[in-house]
Formats: C-alpha cells, sequence, structure tokens
C-alpha cells in the first residue's frame, strides 16, 4: 500500500507519498479500506517533529478516517467485512489501509458521505469529551470557543447549541465569523480587534463564560481565567500560544472555578472506546437527525498532503480539510 512518510521533520515537503508494508489487524483490531482522512494540528506538530506517535501507534500522520472494513481480527464481533465505518485513531490516517481497535469505530452516520464522514472522528471525540463529560455543559449556560471556525470550533457550535447552550465564539476575520454565526454561534468575538474578556462581560451582563474550550493554552491562560463565570470550567486541549502561562491562584478561587487540560491521542485504548461510545449513544443521533453537521472546507488528493498542509498552516479554510485516498 501507499502511504505518507517523513523520513526527516520539516515544512510540508517533508510529506511523502511511498509505498510502506501493509498493516496487519491484531486481537480486538480491524483492518479498515481507508477512503478519506484529516488534517488535523496534531499532524503538523507531528511533521515537524514535535509530537511523537504513542509506542506502537503507526507512524504515519492521521488521527481520524472513513472507510470499509477490509479485515477483522482475532476477537473481533459486532462488525462485518464491508461495513462503512469512521474511526479515531492514534496515527495511520494518511494511508491506504490502516489498523484500528475495534472499539474506536463507528458506523457512518446516515445522510453524511463515506468520504466527509472523516471529518467526524476526531473533532466529535474532543469536543464531546471535554465541553460535556468533563465540563458538563448545560442548557442555557454560555460556552466561549476559541478557534470558532476551526474543525473543533465548528462542531462546539453545533453542539452546544443543540443542548440549548449559548455560544460565544473567537475568530481572526468578520468572513470566519460569519461562518460561526450560520452554525448558531450568538456572540462574534474578532480577536485581532477586540479584547474577548470585555466583548463577552458586555454580551453576558458580566456574567462570563459557563465553559471556555481553549485551544490557544499560555497566552489566553489569565485572560480565560478573567473571562470565566463564577463555576466556570476552563477546558484547555491546545498549545497554539505556548506552555508556560501566569495563574492568578486567587481569581480562580474567588470564581469556584476549575481547570482541566486534555488530550486525545496519548489516551489508553479503554478510555477512547468509553469516548467513542458516548458519542455514538449522544451525537450520532443529532448527525443522523440533520442537527450537527461535518463541516469540510475542502478535499485534496491524499498523496497531495503537503498542500493539504500548507492550507491548514495559512489558517485561511473554515472546518475540516480531507484527504481523499486513490
Amino acid at each position: 500500500m501507499h502511504a505518507i512518510t517523513i523520513d526527516e521533520p520539516g515544512g510540508p515537503e517533508a510529506l511523502v507519498w511511498a509505498e510502506v508494508p501493509d498493516p496487519v489487524p491484531g486481537e480486538g483490531e480491524v483492518l479498515v479500506e481507508v477512503a478519506a482522512s484529516a488534517v488535523n494540528r496534531a499532524d503538523i506538530l507531528q511533521r515537524q517533529g514535535l509530537y511523537d506517535p504513542p509506542p506502537g501507534a503507526s507512524p504515519h500522520p492521521g488521527l481520524e478516517c472513513s472507510g470499509r472494513i477490509a479485515a477483522l481480527g482475532p476477537g473481533v464481533s459486532g462488525w462485518s467485512v464491508g461495513d462503512e465505518v469512521c474511526a479515531l485513531l492514534a496515527g495511520g490516517g494518511y494511508a491506504q489501509r490502516v489498523v484500528v481497535p475495534a472499539g474506536q469505530l463507528l458506523p457512518v452516520p446516515e445522510g453524511v458521505g463515506l468520504v466527509r464522514a472523516a471529518a467526524l472522528p476526531e473533532v466529535v471525540c474532543t469536543v464531546w469529551s471535554n465541553v460535556f463529560m468533563v465540563s458538563h455543559l448545560r442548557p442555557g449556560e454560555t460556552l466561549l470557543v476559541h478557534g470558532g471556525s476551526s474543525g473543533i470550533g465548528t462542531m462546539a457550535i453545533q453542539l452546544a447549541k443543540s443542548v440549548g447552550a449559548k455560544v460565544a465564539v473567537t475568530a481572526g476575520s468578520r468572513a470566519k465569523l460569519e461562518r460561526c454565526a450560520e452554525l448558531g454561534a450568538d456572540i462574534l468575538i474578532d480577536y485581532k480587534e477586540q479584547d474577548f474578556v470585555e466583548e463577552l462581560a458586555k454580551a453576558t451582563d458580566g456574567a462570563g463564560a459557563d465553559v471556555i474550550l481553549d485551544n490557544m493554552g499560555a497566552t489566553y491562560l489569565d485572560r480565560n481565567v478573567r473571562a470565566l463565570a463564577v463555576n466556570g470550567r476552563l477546558a484547555i486541549i491546545g498549545m497554539q500560544g505556548g506552555v508556560k502561562g501566569e495563574l492568578n491562584i486567587a481569581r480562580l478561587l474567588s470564581k469556584r472555578a476549575a481547570i482541566s487540560a486534555t488530550s486525545l491521542r496519548a489516551r489508553p485504548p479503554a478510555e477512547k472506546t468509553a469516548i467513542v461510545a458516548a458519542v455514538r449513544e449522544h451525537v450520532w443521533p443529532l448527525v443522523e437527525g440533520g442537527h450537527v453537521r461535518p463541516v469540510v472546507d475542502r478535499e485534496l488528493p491524499m498523496s497531495d498532503a503537503a498542500a493539504a498542509h500548507r492550507v491548514v498552516e495559512e489558517s485561511g479554510h473554515v472546518g475540516k480539510v480531507l484527504l481523499v485516498a486513490p
């Protein structure tokens, strides 16, 4: 088979479409013939040599895929060869075939095409686990999403609105904010022109956000705590703004607030299986009912993953950039 390989860390040109050995499913695993994968920020970090795959994971990038089951490993039940699926991966999605633990498979939802289903697993699992399973967003509360036009952001808007929450977003252009509004965002903040703490306070009569989903990390830490409501919850899922920040404990205490920080890729299979099961129970009916949908900016050939990485690094896209396998 062919897959995207990274012989040496570097720019997008480090991504090379090359022939590699076929993976073989082991106990409790399935082999998926890949239809498409999607570009995530973690893939870019891996390409740059800053985010190695977990032990035992595929060396090829790609944290999600869609496709058809080509073979079942020993001990797998409930799935059949030929089933159309999408999957949460620890790596290996940028390839023609990938091995997946059976607990990390999801059926392609009705109403979503096989290729577009590749835009779902990573973002849905990230949003559901952080915003709902950890931060317990409730109806009537306010969610602030940083990077509202990203793949994760566009999914967070839709899922929060589906439970009756109010949604504030930050984005870097009026065009991106308008796309967020189309998905249901209520409070639109241009982070290049406006202070999100001030704008959120104005829009909520000083209350702030009950939950904040943050991809920036250090540079936003103090402002995020200031933007939290009393009993607010800050969920940190990224470090685009650095890894070391200063935290005002007194302010955190005065708000009786909580901070969580999670990653998805390195979680043990049992935790991923639990998240995927929760997504299938709670989110898949919303997708199949048309209340939530994958937002796809464009589809590019998997062999041209370098071009897809350039698109994501330039941040001109809205939603997901997909890589379609030959």
